[in-house]
């Protein structure tokens, strides 16, 4: 098995890339009233030194109340939290890699009463949780004013205490997707309408970023069809429904589109094999990270068809070679084997560890 084109060098702006494997960002939980510890920043070299060239942290709440639901979720605001975020991003640039964080807020996926701020009530586009239901009151323009600034401040941040680029969590039906889905936006102002309308919020977030940072300061949105808890839910029907959602974003400042998927192999669309991450790169021109199960040999749920790893890895290396996207992030295998890309490097594949929910347990 010919790996070669996993390990050759990327370059996006001034963003330089020893190899095209990512970390995928993967909500961890062992930050301490949001601040990163020692042991986070050991977590994240542990990886760069098995050979992993972009770290994207776990999701990092910007400053909002309500922006995560768990006390030991990382903000990316605050000076104890700042203070701890320098100490990883040094570690990791000591190791020789590049490393990045995800900026988050979930939006009305978080439930009334949940920490770290209890009293702060849930926010969305209009107050809808992810089943339609009505929870809280839509959000009002000063608070989205209040949002996007937050983000801005959290990118400006970021560039400041030395990490290598941002990356924007618009998938899964958090708060930024909440804006993107029909289901949960049902506002009649510019932030609300048809799928391009829909884009308006994320673009205006996309934009603020952009000029808090400069023009030369990596910008990654991630998206993904699917929602958490509702798997078959679908933004675009069609190439040319996503080229209507993709094409505002993307003129808004997008360096590279992370195109999430449960399973990178199945084709996104009837008629081509392209994934998603192949769709947008074709659609946008701009670079594109793949993901899902990549070097598993179980999806997410047990009851689907396993796969072997190595034929997943096979697929994996075939699409890369044919340029359908430029990055892979890997999730769920750099949890239980730090030294993943290494072991896949040099045909050590039979010495990977496997992942298992027990390896969640721990941060190691």
């Amino acid at each position: 098995m010919n790996t070669d084109k996993l390990f050759t060098p990327f370059q996006v702006g001034t963003l330089s890339l020893q190899n095209r494997i990512v970390m995928a960002p993967m909500t961890r939980a062992y930050s301490p009233n949001g601040v990163a510890t020692e042991a986070v920043a050991e977590y994240y070299r542990k990886r760069t030194e098995g050979g992993v060239g972009l770290i994207v942290t776990e999701g990092t709440a910007i400053n909002h109340p309500s922006a995560v639901s768990h006390p030991n979720i990382p903000n990316i605001h605050g000076e104890a939290a700042l203070a701890g975020w320098t100490k990883v991003v040094e570690e990791v640039h000591a190791a020789g890699g590049k490393i990045i964080p995800q900026l988050w807020h979930v939006g009305m996926a978080r439930n009334i009463g949940e920490l770290p701020n209890a009293e702060a009530l849930p926010i969305g586009p209009s107050g809808l949780n992810l089943a339609g239901q009505q929870i809280t009151e839509p959000m009002t323009q000063q608070e989205i004013d209040g949002i996007i600034a937050a983000f801005a401040q959290a990118a400006v941040d970021a560039k400041r205490i030395g990490f290598d680029g941002i990356e924007l969590h618009g998938a899964h039906g958090y708060l930024i997707d909440q804006f993107f889905w029909e289901k949960t936006n049902q506002r009649t102002d510019q932030y609300g309408g048809d799928l391009e309308a829909r884009t308006t919020f994320a673009v205006e977030v996309i934009d603020a970023c952009r000029r808090a940072v400069g023009p030369d300061f990596p910008i990654v949105l991630r998206f993904s069809q699917w929602k958490s808890g509702d798997y078959s839910a679908k933004l675009a029907q069609t190439p040319e429904e996503l080229s209507r959602f993709l094409t505002p974003l993307s003129n808004a400042g997008v360096d590279i589109f992370h195109c999430s998927t449960r399973r990178f192999w199945l084709p996104e669309f009837e008629g081509s094999e392209l994934n998603l991450a192949g769709w947008t790169k074709k659609i946008t021109g701009k670079p594109t990270i793949t993901v899902g199960s990549v070097g598993l040999n179980s999806e997410f749920t047990s009851a689907v068809k396993e796969e072997n790893e190595e034929d997943n890895i096979e697929r994996l290396l075939e699409k890369l070679e044919q340029a359908e996207f430029d990055l892979v992030a890997v999730g769920r295998a750099l949890i239980s084997d730090p030294q993943w890309p290494a072991k896949v490097q040099s045909g050590r594949m039979n010495e990977i560890i496997p992942f298992t929910s027990e390896s969640t347990k721990t941060l190691n």
